[in-house]
C-alpha cells in the first residue's frame, strides 16, 4: 500500500469530521486581527474565543450557525509561555510554525464523543496500533478546587479499547489546559504514543515515559474540554456552556502515520529541504551540523513566509520583530554552516506556495509579494552580518561570558538579534550578560522618547514589489473624485498594505486636511483605501488588502460624501482664520491644522484665552461669509514671490516652492496658500459652530468647530435635550435660575440624609457596644452588621468606638453589598489589649476576610479587609471570638 501524502492526511481529518456532521472552516491569518492580548495565533481555539466566552452561538455559515467545526490552523509559537524557537531544527519534532488540526464544539457534544471519535479516527480509519497508545487525564487539584476528572477515565474505559492500564493521571501542569495567564480554560485529555521498537517496549513499560520528554513517547492528539474562565485575579469562573477543544499537531500525527521518526522526513518538509540541498549542492543526511542548519531554515522559511502573507512584515517592534528575528537566524545558519553569501531563502517561497496551494491559497496569490519582502531583508542583514561574525569572534577571544555592552553594539550596529547572539555564543560554550544587554536596550529607548518620535519612510524604494513600469503618481483630486489607473507597485508594511497609482484623485494627508477614502475596483475586485499619504512625491495608498492580480485598469474612486464635509470644513477653517485676525489682531498665526469629515481643530497664537463675546463675534463673522455664498477662486502655478505681494497668508517655517496655489475666498477677506480641497462657494458650509477653546501651549490657543451635517446633527441634539429639560421641569422664564436651585436643593438634602444615616449608624453601634460579648481573660468582643453602610462608614465607627470604649474591648463590624458581590470590615482593638495580650487589628480581621473569600489589614488598634462572598458575612462574624482566642499570647 502507497504511503499517504500529508495532503491525504490533512483531507482525511477533514472529510472524517464532514461525517460527523462538523463545518469545516478555513484557517484565519496567524496575525490576529481583533485580538490585541497575542502577538500571534498559537493555538488553534484563539479565532473561537468569542465563542467560549458566549459571546457568539457558534460559527455562522450561510445563514447557519454550526456548533461543530473541524479546521486546521496555522500557528507560530516563538515568545512568552508558548516558546519552542530554541528546539527547532536540533530536535525533529518542534516548530516555530505548526497545524492544529482540530475538531470543536460548541455546547453541542462534550466529553463521551470526543473520546470514542478520537479514537475511532486514530485507530479504525488510520490503523494505529492500540497497544502504542495511551490516554492521560487530570488527577485534580486542590489549590483550584478541582476534582479528579473520573469521567474521562471512565468514558477511556468504556468508549475504546484502549488497555485500562493505559489510562493514565496527570496534574495541573500537563492536564490542565489554559490558554494564557486569563482566558478559556479546562482539563485535558491526552492521547499519547510509543513509537519504540518492541524489544525496548518490552523492557520498560511505555506509561513510565509518559510525559518525561523522551520524543519516542509523545502527545499526538490533546481533547480540552473547557468549562471554565480564568479571571485577572486567578479565580475559575464556570462559563455558560460547556466546550470541546481539540489539538492535533499535523506535523506530528504525518510522521507517525507516514512511518518517520522525524517530521523533517515527512513530505511536509522534504520539497523545501531537496530545495536546499540543491542549493548548497550537499546532501541531507551527510553532515550533521549541515542537517541542522536546514531543518532550522525549512522551519523558519514557513513561519516567515506564512506571517508576511498574512500581514507580519520585518520591523524593528513587535510582531513584525518577531519575523525579524526568526529570519535573521535561519540566514545566520545559512552563512555559517550552509556558506551562503548571497540571499537564499527567498527561493524557497515558490516552493511552499506550490505545496499549499490547495489549503492555504493566500500565499500562492501573495507570492511575488513575499518573495520581494523576503529577498530585501535578507540583502539587508547579509551586507552586515559577516563583519558582525568576525567581531563576534573578536569580543569572545579569552572570554566565558559576552560582556552586554558588546551584545548591545551586536544588536544595535550590525543587528543581532539577543537571541542569535545567545545561540552563537551557546555554540562557543559561552554565556551572555543579558541583564547588561536589557540595561543599555532600556537606556536606548529613554534616549529614543526623550527626542521625539519620528514617522516611517513609506515610501522606501526597496521594499516595493513593481507591478508596471514608471514611478510618478499624478494628483487629479483638485477636478476629478474618479480617475482610470494602474496599479505601478505594491506593498506590504507591518500590518497594512500599500499600492502606488499611475495617477489619483484621493488626496494624501498633508496641511492639517486628513486623506480621502474610497475604493479601487477592476470590476471583480474592490480594495478599500483606508489612508493616503505622500513621500517622495508619490501617493502611498494604504489599502485594506491587496489585489490577487494587480495587473490592468483600474477605477480609482474618492467617497464623495466624505470628501464633501471635509472640504466644508476646510473651508471654514479658512474663514474662521480671517475671522480671528480681525477679532484679536494680526499676531494671529496658524500654528497647528486638522481637517476631518466631523470636525475642525485649529492652533493659534494669542496670549490669552478668548473671552465668550470674542467667540461669539468670530463665529458670527464666519456664519455672516457663509451666508454671502462667497465663491471659490483658485490660482495655480503662482510664482511665489507675486503671492506674496498680493498679501497671501503664509505659514511660518512652511516650505514653499517656487509655484504655488492661492486658494481665495473674496480677495478683501481670505487669501491663503493652500494644497487642500474646498467648497465651489461658502453657502454649502451650511452653518459654523464653535466647540470648545482652550491652551495648547503656551501662547498657543486651540479651538474646535463644527460645520455642516455635524453642526446640524449638534443643534438638533440641543433642541432634543432642551425640550427635555422643559418637560422635566414645566414651562419656566428663567430655566438656568431653576435649575441653579433645584441642583442647591438636592445638594441640602444629600447633606441631611448623610447625616441621618450616620446618626443612625452611631445608634446601631450604641446598641451593639452594650450588649457586648466576653471572652476568656476579660476581653469584651462587640460583633454585627451595619446595613447599607460603606467603608468609610465603617471606619467612622471604628473610631467612634475607640472613643467610647477604650479599653479591654475588641470590636468588627461588617457590612454586605449583595448588588455587587462585596463584603466590608473593620476591626478595632484597644491598646491596652495590643499591648497586654498581644492583640492586632490587622491580624484579627485579615483571618475573618479569609472566611468572606478575601483580605485586608491596617495598623494594631484599626484595620479594614473587604471580600466577594456576602453570604458568609454572618458566619464570619460568629467565628471572630475563635479567631481571637487562638491568637492571644
Amino acid at each position: 500500500m502507497a504511503e499517504k501524502s500529508a495532503s491525504q492526511i490533512r483531507q482525511e481529518f477533514f472529510d472524517f469530521f464532514r461525517e460527523k456532521e462538523h463545518l469545516i472552516v478555513h484557517s484565519v491569518p496567524v496575525v490576529p486581527k481583533d485580538d490585541p492580548t497575542l502577538l500571534f495565533i498559537n493555538a488553534g481555539m484563539n479565532p473561537f474565543k468569542p465563542v467560549f466566552l458566549g459571546e457568539q452561538d457558534g460559527v455562522t455559515d450561510e445563514g447557519r450557525v454550526w456548533k461543530r467545526v473541524a479546521n486546521t490552523q496555522k500557528c507560530i509559537r516563538v515568545s512568552g509561555k508558548h516558546n519552542d524557537l530554541e528546539e527547532v531544527g536540533h530536535d525533529t519534532y518542534h516548530h516555530t510554525l505548526f497545524e492544529m488540526l482540530g475538531n470543536w464544539s460548541f455546547g453541542d457534544y462534550f466529553k463521551k464523543e470526543a473520546i470514542a471519535w478520537a479514537w475511532e479516527l486514530l485507530v479504525d480509519r488510520w490503523g494505529l496500533q492500540p497497544d502504542r497508545l495511551y490516554a492521560t487525564v487530570f488527577e485534580g487539584d486542590e489549590s483550584d478546587g478541582l476534582p479528579v476528572d473520573d469521567e474521562a477515565a471512565r468514558l477511556w474505559a468504556s468508549e475504546t479499547s484502549i488497555n485500562p492500564d493505559h489510562i493514565l493521571a496527570f496534574g495541573k501542569k500537563d492536564n490542565f489546559w489554559e490558554m494564557g495567564d486569563t482566558g478559556p480554560c479546562g482539563p485535558c485529555s491526552e492521547v499519547h504514543i510509543d513509537l519504540r521498537p518492541d524489544e525496548e517496549r518490552k523492557k520498560q513499560p511505555g506509561a513510565e515515559l509518559v510525559n518525561t520528554g523522551d520524543p519516542r513517547v509523545m502527545e499526538i492528539w490533546n481533547l480540552v474540554f473547557i468549562q471554565f474562565n480564568r479571571l485577572s485575579d486567578g479565580a475559575l469562573k464556570s462559563l455558560p456552556d460547556k466546550h470541546v477543544d481539540t489539538g492535533m499537531g499535523f506535523e506530528r500525527i504525518t510522521a507517525v502515520i507516514q512511518g518517520k521518526t522525524s517530521n523533517y522526513d515527512t513530505d511536509i518538509f522534504t520539497p523545501v529541504i531537496s530545495r536546499l540541498s540543491e542549493l548548497t549542492g550537499t546532501r541531507y543526511g551527510s553532515d550533521p551540523e549541515k542537517d541542522i542548519a536546514k531543518r532550522v531554515i525549512a522551519d523558519h522559511i514557513r513561519a516567515v513566509t506564512f506571517a508576511i502573507a498574512d500581514g507580519a512584515s520585518p520591523s524593528n517592534d513587535g510582531r513584525g520583530y518577531v519575523i525579524r528575528r526568526i529570519l535573521r537566524r535561519a540566514v545566520r545558519y545559512g552563512w555559517d554552516k550552509l556558506g551562503f553569501r548571497e540571499p537564499f531563502m527567498y527561493k524557497l517561497v515558490p516552493v511552499l506556495s506550490g505545496q499549499f496551494r490547495d489549503v492555504f491559497p493566500e500565499l500562492e496569490h501573495q507570492q511575488d509579494y513575499v518573495t520581494g519582502v523576503i529577498r530585501a531583508e535578507e540583502a539587508g542583514f547579509i551586507r552586515t552580518l559577516g563583519q558582525g561574525i568576525q567581531l563576534f569572534e573578536s569580543m569572545i577571544s579569552g572570554k566565558k561570558q559576552l560582556s552586554g555592552e558588546d551584545a548591545f553594539k551586536l544588536h544595535d550596529t550590525y543587528g543581532f538579534p539577543i537571541d542569535l547572539t545567545r545561540l552563537m555564543a551557546s555554540e562557543k560554550g559561552l554565556t551572555v550578560d543579558e541583564a547588561g544587554f536589557d540595561k543599555r536596550m532600556q537606556e536606548q529607548k529613554e534616549r529614543a522618547r526623550s527626542a521625539g518620535r519620528f514617522t516611517a519612510d513609506v515610501a522606501g524604494k526597496a521594499d516595493w514589489v513593481p507591478v508596471t513600469e514608471g514611478n510618478d503618481s499624478d494628483f487629479v483630486g483638485y477636478d476629478n473624485l474618479q480617475a482610470d489607473t494602474r496599479i505601478h507597485s505594491i506593498r506590504q508594511q507591518g500590518d497594512s498594505f500599500a499600492l502606488l497609482l499611475d495617477q489619483t484623485p484621493f488626496y494624501a494627508e498633508s496641511g492639517g486636511q486628513i486623506a480621502d477614502t474610497g475604493i479601487i475596483t477592476n470590476g471583480d475586485e474592490h480594495i478599500r483605501v483606508l489612508d493616503v499619504r505622500k513621500a517622495d512625491g508619490r501617493f502611498v495608498h494604504i489599502v485594506d488588502r491587496l489585489p490577487d492580480d494587480p495587473s490592468g485598469r483600474w477605477q480609482a474612486m474618492v467617497d464623495a460624501d466624505r470628501r464633501t464635509e471635509i472640504q466644508k470644513n476646510h473651508t471654514a477653517t479658512h474663514l474662521m482664520h480671517a475671522a480671528l485676525r480681525r477679532v484679536l489682531g494680526n499676531h494671529v498665526q496658524q500654528k497647528g491644522s486638522l481637517v476631518e469629515p466631523g470636525r475642525l481643530r485649529f492652533d493659534f497664537s494669542h496670549y490669552e484665552g478668548m473671552t465668550s463675546q470674542e467667540l461669539d463675534r468670530v463665529e458670527k463673522m464666519v456664519n455672516e461669509r457663509i451666508q454671502e455664498n462667497i465663491p471659490f477662486i483658485e490660482e495655480r502655478d503662482v510664482p511665489i514671490d507675486e503671492a506674496r505681494e498680493r498679501g497671501a497668508m503664509m505659514l511660518f517655517g512652511e516650505k514653499y516652492g517656487e509655484k504655488v496655489r492661492m486658494v481665495i475666498f473674496d480677495p478683501a477677506f481670505s487669501v491663503e496658500l493652500c494644497g487642500g480641497t474646498h467648497v465651489q462657494a461658502s453657502g454649502e458650509i451650511g452653518y459654523f459652530r464653535f466647540l470648545h477653546e482652550a491652551s495648547a501651549a503656551a501662547g498657543i490657543r486651540r479651538v474646535e468647530a463644527l460645520t455642516g451635517g455635524a453642526v446640524d446633527r449638534l443643534l438638533r441634539e440641543e433642541k432634543a435635550t432642551l425640550h427635555q429639560i422643559r418637560e422635566q421641569i414645566g414651562q419656566t422664564s428663567d430655566m438656568a435660575g431653576d435649575i441653579r436651585k433645584m441642583i442647591e436643593e438636592k445638594k441640602a438634602l444629600e447633606k441631611e440624609v448623610e447625616r441621618m444615616r450616620l446618626q443612625s449608624s452611631m445608634q446601631q453601634l450604641d446598641r451593639l457596644l452594650a450588649s457586648a460579648g466576653t471572652l476568656n481573660g476579660g476581653i469584651s468582643l462587640v460583633t454585627g452588621q451595619i446595613p447599607g453602610a460603606d467603608m468609610n462608614q465603617l471606619k467612622q465607627l471604628g473610631y467612634e468606638s475607640l472613643k467610647k470604649k477604650p479599653e479591654g474591648h475588641v470590636m468588627v463590624l461588617g457590612s454586605r453589598d449583595d448588588a455587587s458581590g462585596k463584603v466590608y470590615l473593620v476591626t478595632t482593638v484597644t491598646e491596652d489589649l495590643i499591648r497586654d495580650k498581644g492583640l492586632k487589628a490587622g491580624a484579627i480581621v485579615g483571618q475573618v476576610a479569609r472566611l468572606v473569600g478575601g483580605g485586608g489589614g491596617g495598623q494594631p488598634n484599626l484595620a479594614t479587609a473587604g471580600g466577594r462572598e456576602p453570604g458568609k458575612l454572618d458566619e464570619a462574624l460568629s467565628k471572630t471570638g475563635e479567631i481571637i482566642s487562638g491568637l492571644l499570647k
